[in-house]
């Protein structure tokens, strides 16, 4: 099932340089008087039709990867996908040693206006009170929820690339130095993001796009994703320490100016893979605490999808992504947060393989080629972002400019593995993130 959601999703682009729920705005972030940057964060997705995760008396333990470090941290929990309200009845975060296994002397409770639980109305979200907890930067951190009521993951994110855990219940295990685990899962449901205190030159660098900023082509459980290479480098460089968080926001099969269509492969993953770019913008890196840059990984699926997967309708034409560009743009300015640019991958011979006797689905044409052609051209040339990042010249083979090069190759001739992710990740100039 993971090979074929990644395939799936097969479209993204990779970065190199209004929703109903109510969402944390940053002007409300500093409601306690203290600066707070993301560390760690997943993009909000409706659970794919058919594989919605049902949970009664059971506990969540989900490990996530940290960017910056901090000694206050805080989560935030998501039904933003939700029709009826999510309860919580109890939630604990601490450092994680193993597998499932935490850490004894770190576990914290986490509470919620000063209560244990927590309703969550639908389409709503909401964010834990702070607690004091020493996270070093890029390690590893065990969130764990405890669902008394039968609760459906209507919201989740869907390609976590990290092994969770589902307890064998009943009962609340938030607390379990050894969790007794019933099954693992591929997923985050509910969780949505880890936020840590910061001095006030702290500051958050959101990835923006679709299934290569997510970590498609990538391999589960070593945080390769390229978000993660950049947080790593800028943790490893002189000066940067714990002050700057890098949050995924990438969603698979992400496209800039439409929504995911309700019946999407066959009608398998539908509007799972996501709100478009320009509908999720404010909620995915406006609303992120202390985010003063964004890196914009989004049009290959745009321009890749129609077809078999999307109406004929929504053929792409480079102004219209352009357009998009502009709007994403004006919008990030108007808040004082830098947007960074990267051009679109190649995607030649990409394609979506589906169990037989249905054959695959190609992407691949010369009128799409054209369109990333001008798309990219624009991105280049243009000056409109403030800073680029040629990811296509990264990622392609030179002697087919077309193809991605074989070295990269996952296998779907899309999706980067773990070593065409690092290089996008070291090929995003540090100094684009010095102006702090």
């Amino acid at each position: 099932m993971n090979r074929l959601l990644a395939n799936a999703l097969t479209c993204a682009v990779i970065a190199s340089l209004s929703m109903p729920a109510t969402s944390m705005p940053a002007t409300a972030q500093a409601a306690d008087n203290q600066h707070w940057i993301g560390t760690w964060a997943a993009a909000p997705q409706p659970a794919i039709p058919g594989h919605v995760q049902s949970l009664r008396n059971q506990t969540l333990r989900l490990i996530v990867h940290t960017s910056a470090g901090g000694t206050k941290v805080r989560i935030k929990i998501s039904n933003t996908y939700g029709d009826q309200p999510l309860f919580i009845g109890g939630a604990h975060i601490a450092r994680r040693t193993a597998v499932a296994d935490i850490e004894p002397s770190s576990d914290r409770t986490l509470m919620f206006h000063g209560q244990r639980s927590t309703t969550i109305p639908a389409r709503s979200m909401t964010v834990s009170d702070p607690v004091d907890l020493d996270t070093p930067a890029t390690s590893d951190l065990a969130i764990s929820l405890f669902l008394p009521n039968a609760t459906q993951t209507t919201t989740s994110h869907i390609l976590a690339k990290q092994t969770s855990y589902v307890s064998a219940g009943p009962g609340d295990f938030t607390a379990a130095v050894k969790f007794p685990e019933a099954k693992k899962i591929s997923s985050w449901p509910f969780l949505s993001g880890v936020d840590v205190a910061a001095s006030s030159a702290g500051v958050s660098i959101v990835a923006f796009g679709s299934s290569l900023t997510d970590g498609d082509g990538s391999e589960s459980d070593r945080n390769a994703r390229w978000p993660d290479v950049l947080a790593e480098r800028l943790q490893k460089s002189a000066g940067w320490k714990s002050e700057v968080g890098v949050l995924n926001e990438g969603i698979i099969g992400n496209r800039l100016l439409n929504d995911s269509p309700e019946q999407a492969v066959g009608g398998e993953f539908g509007a799972s893979l996501g709100q478009s770019g320009l509908t999720r913008f404010e909620r995915d890196v406006l609303d992120q605490a202390g985010v003063k840059y964004v890196i914009v990984g989004l049009g290959i699926n745009d321009i890749a999808f129609p077809g078999s997967l999307t109406p004929a309708s929504e053929s792409i034409k480079a102004e219209s992504i352009i357009a998009g560009y502009h709007q994403l743009i004006a919008r990030a300015h108007s808040r004082g947060i830098r947007i960074i640019g990267t051009t679109n991958p190649p995607f030649e011979n990409s394609y979506l393989d589906f169990k037989p006797p249905a054959p695959p689905i190609t992407f691949y044409t010369p009128d799409k080629e054209s369109v990333r052609e001008k798309v990219n051209a624009w991105i280049l040339g243009s000056g409109e972002f403030d800073g680029v990042v040629d990811l296509d010249a990264v990622l392609r083979d030179p002697s087919h400019p077309t193809q991605l090069l074989p070295s990269y190759d996952s296998g779907d001739h899309l999706h980067p593995n773990n070593a065409g992710c690092r290089s996008e990740g070291t090929a995003i100039p540090l100094w684009l993130f010095e102006d702090h």
